[in-house]
């Protein structure tokens, strides 16, 4: 990717002087001559970052006074805005002008987003306008919350991944409004509904379909290693990614493994929290294959070996159902548009997406 452009360099190390303090409101910038020695640019390249910094509102000037950071600095957080939507866009500049599309740019900062959220594990206290959203794993919950303050207006909608098992028992703690859930229930072969009745105890819970995902072996394009089900796990040295317990992917495998007499992959390259870092886990060459949803596969341009169809749940307890925001979500999933941004991910079917079933626990 290329580097940003030299004026923007400048404005960027002045623009983090005044967020740190470094210069305050009052404060004069450098001399024009003096930033363009210190840089080793022309005059012009120092003129341009001040045009751009005073373009932001972070800077003034005036006649005899030289340049000056504004005198009424604007609040923190308007200000932090500011420079993250410059940021990005300098960002949106440089990926474009390397050659990527709009929708790979898209796609990656929702792969990076998803990463950060898998880190933060933290409780999240209840918190006005927010809907807290706690469980599985899903590619699509990042376009979900990105177009939230569209879907329910005045909301946002903040996810923190932790597991299908991790989002039932925070829907039980009181740290999660909603959860998200796919877990397979061997003696029923059925999803959510006995872990829910298990886990939420004497409670009244919607399970709103987001969507049927196809999940499988994930493995680098074009299958060099010819795998073709879960037997082929067992080959000796095959570096295999693997999901933590309580994620519906790690129930469903270590079921299937017991049913087919497997000790399972001979060797765990490494253990991640989401598809997205299975799959960039292989496209790097760092594992051989994991088991993760198709949308993941799609996503990082790697191969697919289909294993099962799943039923993903947004679980949804009675007492918040008809809070603004949740009867936004719940409609917006019944529509055309929900579908259709599923389906534009790739592995989701969604011919029940939408579709509500009452559980009482």
């Amino acid at each position: 990717m290329e580097e940003a452009p030299l004026y923007q360099q400048v404005a960027e190390s002045l623009r983090r002087e005044i967020l740190s303090g470094g210069l305050r409101p009052g404060d004069r910038l450098p001399p024009v001559r003096e930033m363009a020695r210190r840089w080793r640019c022309t005059v012009g390249t120092v003129q341009r970052a001040y045009r751009e910094l005073a373009r932001q509102g972070l800077v003034v000037a005036r006649r005899g006074q030289g340049t000056r950071v504004v005198g009424e600095v604007p609040t923190p957080g308007p200000l932090r805005r500011a420079v993250l939507v410059h940021q990005a866009e300098s960002f949106l500049l440089q990926a474009v002008s390397a050659g990527y599309e709009l929708a790979e740019v898209e796609q990656a900062v929702q792969i990076a987003l998803d990463r950060w959220r898998a880190i933060a594990r933290e409780p999240i206290a209840p918190e006005a306008g927010i809907l807290r959203f706690s469980g599985s794993h899903d590619l699509s919950l990042a376009r979900v919350a990105a177009r939230f303050s569209s879907i329910a207006p005045g909301y946002a909608l903040r996810l923190t991944f932790t597991g299908s098992l991790g989002g039932l028992m925070a829907l039980a703690q009181g740290t999660a409004d909603l959860a998200g859930c796919h877990l397979w229930d061997a003696e029923t072969d059925t999803y959510n509904v006995p872990f829910v009745r298990r886990l939420l105890p004497g409670r009244r819970v919607a399970l709103v379909t987001l969507a049927h995902r196809r999940v499988g072996l994930i493995v680098a394009p074009g299958n060099p290693l010819s795998l073709r089900g879960l037997a082929d796990l067992a080959h000796p040295g095959l570096r295999f990614v693997g999901r933590p317990r309580g994620t519906g992917t790690r129930v469903w495998l270590d079921a299937q493994t017991r049913r087919l007499g497997l000790t399972g992959p001979q060797e765990t390259a490494l253990e991640v929290a989401t598809h997205s870092e299975l799959a960039q886990a292989i496209a790097e060459g760092r594992a051989d294959a994991g088991l993760g949803i198709e949308a993941a596969a799609c996503a990082w341009g790697l191969g697919f070996i289909p294993l099962t169809r799943e039923r993903y749940d947004l679980v949804i307890p009675a007492e918040i159902w008809e809070t603004p925001a949740i009867a936004a979500l719940v409609g917006w999933l019944a529509s055309e548009e929900a579908r259709a941004l599923l389906a534009d991910l790739g592995g989701y079917e969604t011919e029940a997406t939408g579709r509500v079933e009452w559980v009482e626990g």
